[in-house]
């Protein structure tokens, strides 16, 4: 299989940005055919990566919705020219290319600024989503990665949604650890996004990610052979 940007699989692991699911047999038609669409989600240091990892192993096709948003603003797109005529010079780099640092001081705090950008990331990842599942086999299972899949609004839009939770402890810790965050940054990132109570709501399956990599991999290898395995 050829390298597909944006996409992981078994094959290529190559490194897809978004309430209530729809469902096969609740009066609404698939939309997909026989496709299987998943969403994924979870909050920052929950650990979605890991789950999109070994949904991946079994076979998935996982679009990674961060490199979609990076991919629709790299240096000559348009949407790299709309960031900029929206926010200014100032979140160019030296060699041309997005400041994501320069970006995100202006957005973070700014309800407003975040939504403008939004409106222009948005609505490409989406497309290029769209491109890339019709891309798949007929009998895939797509998992869509999608860490604003709350905020965002977009769980309907999916077969099944999977969101990933951990004590907010364990992610402070671990973004700390692995992202070389200040503390007092880990919770304020923890808290610009949508609540664990926000994300039950939406979701058909919740994993836990408290514990070992291994205990995480059993839960997932179960909604695996329970609910997503084709066949």
């Amino acid at each position: 299989m050829n390298a597909v940007k944006g996409v992981r699989s078994t094959v290529d692991r190559a490194p897809f940005g978004f309430g209530r699911p729809f469902r096969p047999g609740r009066g609404t038609p698939r939309q997909n055919g026989p496709v299987l669409m998943v969403g994924l989600t979870g909050g920052i240091g929950a650990g979605k990566s890991a789950v999109a990892s070994r949904l991946a192993e079994h076979g998935a096709i996982v679009i990674d919705a961060d490199t979609l948003a990076r991919e629709v603003v790299a240096p000559g797109t348009e949407g790299l020219a709309e960031v900029v005529a929206a926010f200014g010079p100032g979140v160019l780099a030296p060699d041309g290319g997005l400041d994501r640092a320069a970006l995100g001081r202006l957005v973070f705090a700014d309800e407003g600024a975040r939504h403008r950008l939004e409106r222009i990331i948005h609505p490409r990842v989406r497309a290029r989503t769209a491109e890339l599942a019709a891309a798949a086999p007929s009998d895939a299972v797509v998992v869509n990665d999608v860490p604003l899949l709350v905020e965002a609004g977009l769980a309907g839009g999916f077969d099944l949604v999977v969101v990933v939770l951990a004590a907010e402890a364990t992610r402070v810790a671990r973004l700390v650890r692995e992202r070389g965050m200040s503390a007092q940054e880990a919770r304020s990132r923890i808290a610009a996004q949508a609540t664990d109570d926000q994300r039950r709501a939406v979701a058909d399956v919740v994993l836990t990610n408290d514990g070992t990599l291994e205990q995480l991999h059993r839960q997932v290898d179960e909604v695996w052979r329970d609910r997503l395995a084709r066949g």
